[in-house]
């Protein structure tokens, strides 16, 4: 899944496609019907990208995007983000079963079922993600490309230097008598 450019901004609902960046800040646009757009100011909001959040786990940390891909692989029924604890601590259980039970809270279950329900039928969810080994070119399907000539050089004028030396002393013969 490719999640690149997709981040939470804090203090704002919802997930946000980074656009650019201008002097002010980020430009984002927001992925549901409003296509909204904003300039989130660094100084004063934290942007978290999808592709780099990790879920706390007892020997390594989870990254998110394993975790979502194994919601998706998942046979259960996906519980709904309204679920008490208990229902999204057994779901969790079974889709990240190395979470750490202590550090992972019951709101951040939520707001990784929120962000599953609103990306899983976003194109971006399928497609594989850039760097990974599906999206990688084969060795057999790569074209020798042949090495360009290297451009002549053109000669280089030897530079005409001027120096400005002091003007030599003219030595006149002395006149001797006269």
């Amino acid at each position: 899944m490719n999640l690149r450019g997709i981040v939470s901004v804090s203090g704002r609902p919802g997930l946000f496609k980074l656009i650019g960046q201008n002097k002010a800040g980020y430009v984002l646009e927001s992925l549901d019907e409003q296509k909204l757009k904003i300039v989130a100011n660094l100084s004063n909001t934290k942007l978290a990208s999808l592709e780099d959040i990790t879920i706390y786990g007892e020997d390594e940390e989870l990254k998110l995007t394993d975790v979502l891909a194994n919601i998706a692989a998942t046979k259960t029924a996906v519980p709904d983000v309204k679920a008490d604890g208990n229902t999204l601590r057994k779901f969790f259980l079974e889709v990240a079963p190395n979470h750490d039970q202590e550090k992972v809270y019951a709101s951040d279950m939520k707001k990784i079922l929120s962000w599953y329900n609103f990306l899983k039928d976003m194109p971006l969810f399928t497609e594989a993600a850039p760097g990974t080994e599906e999206d990688a070119p084969k060795v057999e399907d790569k074209v020798e490309a042949k090495p360009k000539a290297a451009p002549k050089a053109k000669a280089a004028k030897a530079p005409t230097a001027k120096t400005s030396a002091p003007a030599k002393k003219a030595t006149m013969p002395a006149k001797r008598g006269a």
